[in-house]
This record gives structure tokens, sequence and C-alpha cells, in this order.
């Protein structure tokens, strides 16, 4: 029998796909790095960078996440009643209290990371708090503990760092290969700069490709899990119409972290990059589907 968690467990399965597939990526990049260059230990490096940053994205993920997006602890005292609402619907979901982060930007949107319900944590921008009323929040809020219950949150914040990471060095390689100018004419050395042009053309699109496959059907799945669990579909409805009539983007708007929020953080249209795969879908038909939850 299907549940609000029911994909909790596929999630987890995703999670360490995601990593094994970055293990064998990274080690693929290091063996080409370490013939191009001649130095077996380019290799092994490569090979503990992959573990210590499978680590890392399993630990530190949200850490990663808070910092990129410049949140900082919420107070009790200061958003109390962000607290209660956050409290509340924790106890209805069956959760732990997750800790709350505040992000001081005028445009409204939040996310949730973590690596797991014990450790989660929810974020909300200072606009959310001043354009929603409670019913708007609570929707919001209801979405969020849906990713944490779901453990979408442990995949989606591995993403950050695991793709983040393996883009970086295709960089690095793609550098090196141009300040040595081509100097090596074997065909063994030209074969595989070829291979780390063509890595580093890629791993963009790969990125981009492993974001969706994360897919945005999980946004529809929170959708439906919130409002199951506020009892009142329309909250989280009007909540989406007022973030998408707010078209100006985050200050901390960053491509790494845009598919975390609940809607997309460089606003409704966006930039010609964020539209040409959006992580997102779109609201107007999220906002139909919770509207036809109530008939």
């Amino acid at each position: 029998m299907a549940t609000a968690y029911t994909h909790q467990s596929s999630n987890v399965f995703k999670t360490y796909i995601l990593m094994g597939l970055f293990l064998v990526c990274l080690a693929g990049l290091g063996y080409f790095v370490s013939v191009y260059y001649d130095n077996p230990a380019l290799f092994y490096i490569a090979i503990i960078f992959s573990l210590v940053m499978n680590f890392a994205s399993f630990w530190f993920s949200d850490k990663i996440v808070l910092s990129i997006s410049k949140a900082r602890e919420a107070k009790r005292q200061e958003f109390f009643d962000l607290y209660t609402v956050t409290e509340n619907l924790s106890i209805t979901a069956g959760l732990p209290m997750p800790k709350i982060y505040i992000i001081d930007d005028r445009a409204p949107n939040a996310f949730a990371t973590g690596r797991d319900k014990e450790h989660a944590v929810v974020a909300v921008t200072t606009g959310l708090l001043q354009k929603l009323e409670k019913s708007e929040l609570e929707g919001v809020i209801a979405h969020e503990l849906s990713h944490i219950g779901n453990r979408d949150i442990l995949l989606m914040s591995a993403v950050v760092v695991l793709v983040g990471f393996v883009s970086i060095i295709s960089d690095m390689f793609l550098r090196g290969f141009m300040f040595r100018g081509g100097s090596r004419d074997n065909k063994s050395g030209g074969a595989l700069a070829i291979v780390g042009i063509v890595l580093i053309i890629l791993s963009p699109i790969i990125a981009t490709l492993i974001k969706l496959a994360i897919s945005r059907r999980r946004e529809y799945l929170a959708d439906a899990s919130g409002a199951l669990l506020t009892r009142y579909p329309e909250g989280l409805a009007k909540a989406l119409e007022k973030i998408a009539s707010f078209n100006i983007p985050m200050k901390t708007a960053s491509t790494a972290t845009a598919h975390l929020f609940i809607s997309n953080p460089f606003g409704s249209k966006g930039t010609s990059i964020s539209n040409l795969f959006q992580t997102h879908p779109p609201i107007t038909e999220r906002i139909k589907i919770l509207r036809g939850l109530d008939n």
C-alpha cells in the first residue's frame, strides 16, 4: 500500500547509485590524466579524492548547501511563528523537528536538506515569511517535510557536491591540456587529449541530466504529500502563486543548488541557460493539480 513516504527506499538506492557512478567517473578521469601525464600516482589520487568526496557528500552536503545559500540558523524567539508551524507539522508527519535556517533574501523560496530525517534542515527566505499567510506557510513547510520524509534530501544534496566536483576535475584537465599546448605528439597522448576535451564538453550536460534524473516528479510527489499533511491543498497552491509572481532572482541563486528549492530561484523567467533544462515542473501545472485534489 502506497504512503506519503513510499519512495524513500528508492531515493536511498538512487543515492548509492549516484555515488557509485561518481566513483567510476572520477576514476576514469584520473586514469586518463595519469596516462596522459605519464604519472600513475594521479590515478590513485583521483580514487582517494573520489572516496573523500563521497564521504563528504553523505556527511557534509547539508553544510555545504547552507554555506552556498548564505543561510543562518534561525532563533526561536525571532521566528516563533515559523518554529510553531514547523513543530506542529513535524508532529503530524511523525518526523523529528528539523533545524530551521533563514536566508536573508526578499525572493520567496525554501528548501530542505540533510542526510536523513534525524539530521534534516529546512531553510526559508525572509521574503517567504513576509509574503505568505499562515496557511500558505504551512503548505510550503509541509512540502519540505515531505522531501525529508521521502529521503529526497540526501539525493538532492549529494548531487550538489558530486556533480560539481566532477565538473571541476574535468575543467582542471582541460586547462592542463591547454597549457601543455599539445606537446605530446604520440597517438596515445592525442587520443587521451580528445577524450579529455569530450569529457569537459559533456560534463555540464551530464550534470544537468543527473539533476533531471532526480526527477521533476519528486516535486509533484512532495506537493501531494504536503497537501495530504495539511489537509488543505489550497494553502500550498496560493503560496506557489505568490512565489511565481515574484520574478526577481535570489541573490544567492546558483545552478548548483537550484534543484533544491521549492521553486526556480532564478525567477519564473530565469535565464536562457536555466530555461534550457528546467529542474522544476511548471508552477501553473502544480497549482492546477493541487486544486484538482479538492474536487
